[in-house]
């Protein structure tokens, strides 16, 4: 139980950022499996409210990422990666992942060793 009240801390912009990448990626995989339901099952309202939900999800995205980039003083190069990151399937997922290893994570990155819950 600990390690998921730690996913939904939300008090640092590292930990927003993750928060809102992991979700933008499951919105994703919402989508695709409505992208099933409706292009090879034939239901059309399949996509309805899977799509409408990563919609607002990829836009909370870019928003959190713009937020986090001037907080965390990200550059350009960065900033631009977060964003893309949001385009393909799980990208946010493997930027966060690269951000993390790489130091642009704040507290995140610092903090590379695993964790363990308190039995």
């Amino acid at each position: 139980m600990g390690h998921m009240s730690q996913f939904f801390d939300l008090t640092t912009p590292a930990k927003r950022f993750r928060l809102v990448a992991v979700l933008e990626a499951i919105t994703w995989l919402a989508l695709l499996i409505a992208m099933f339901f409706k292009w090879v099952l034939g239901h059309e309202e399949a996509v309805a409210i899977p799509g409408m939900v990563h919609g607002i999800v990829f836009v909370v995205f870019v928003v959190v990422s713009l937020i986090t980039a001037v907080q965390l003083r990200w550059g350009l190069k960065v900033t631009a990666w977060a964003l893309v990151s949001s385009i393909p399937p799980f990208g946010t997922l493997v930027f966060e992942w690269w951000a993390q290893r790489n130091g642009h994570l704040a507290e995140l990155s610092a903090d590379t060793t695993p964790q363990r819950v308190a039995a």
